[in-house]
C-alpha cells in the first residue's frame, strides 16, 4: 500500500510535486521549474493530480474518471495518475520563451503518448538522463547478438522528465496548461 499526499503549488518560477511515503518525496523528487528565458514576467501555475478510476456506466460498460487527489491518497501499483499544470500570465506583457520542466515522479512510469496542450506552439520534448538532455523521442543504442549496436526508441521506463517549450507568445492573463499520465510501479 503506498499512500500520495498532493498540494497545488502556485509560484512564478518553481514547480514541486510532493508525494510521499514509498512513491517519491519532495526531498528527493528534483525540482520541476518553470523559466522565461527572456525576462522575469510573472506566470501563476498550479500543479494537480488526479487519479483514474474505473466504474460502470448505466449501460454497465467500463468508463474512466479522474478522481482529484487532495490530502493522503492511497496509490496501488498500475494505478494511473494524471499531473496537469494549469497557469496563467499575471502579468501586463506578453510573456516569451515560456519552458515548463515536470519531473516524472520516481515509483511512476511516463505513459507513451499521453501528453496534452491546451495552447498552439509547444514544443514537447523529453529528457532519459535526469534532465540533463532533452528531445523529441528519446533513443537508446540495443547491443545485438551479433554485436552490432543498433538505436531503438526509450523504454517508457527510462524517461526522467517532460518539457514545454511555448514557441508563441503568452499573452497578458491568458490561461495555458499541460498534462501527462504516470502509472504507479
Amino acid at each position: 500500500m503506498k499512500h500520495l499526499s498532493m498540494f497545488g503549488v502556485a509560484v512564478a518560477v518553481l514547480l514541486s510535486a510532493p508525494l510521499g511515503d514509498r512513491i517519491v518525496s519532495a526531498q528527493q523528487q528534483p525540482k520541476a521549474t518553470v523559466q522565461n528565458i527572456q525576462s522575469q514576467r510573472p506566470v501563476q501555475l498550479n500543479l494537480m493530480a488526479e487519479k483514474k478510476v474505473m466504474q460502470k456506466d448505466a449501460q454497465g460498460k467500463p468508463k474512466a474518471t479522474w478522481q482529484a487527489m487532495r490530502g493522503k491518497v492511497t496509490v496501488f501499483p498500475g494505478d494511473v495518475i494524471r499531473y496537469t499544470v494549469r497557469g496563467a500570465n499575471s502579468g501586463d506583457r506578453p510573456v516569451k520563451n515560456l519552458v515548463l520542466t515536470q519531473p516524472i515522479p520516481k515509483q511512476t512510469t511516463y505513459i507513451l503518448n499521453s501528453v496534452t496542450i491546451n495552447h498552439p506552439g509547444v514544443a514537447v520534448t523529453y529528457s532519459i538522463d535526469n534532465g540533463k538532455s532533452f528531445v523529441e523521442k528519446p533513443t537508446v543504442k540495443v547491443k545485438l547478438a551479433d554485436g552490432k549496436v543498433k538505436t531503438e526508441p526509450a523504454p517508457a521506463e527510462l524517461y526522467t522528465h517532460i518539457r514545454w517549450k511555448f514557441d508563441k507568445a503568452v499573452d497578458s492573463s491568458q490561461l495555458v496548461g499541460a498534462a501527462y499520465q504516470v502509472k504507479v510501479k
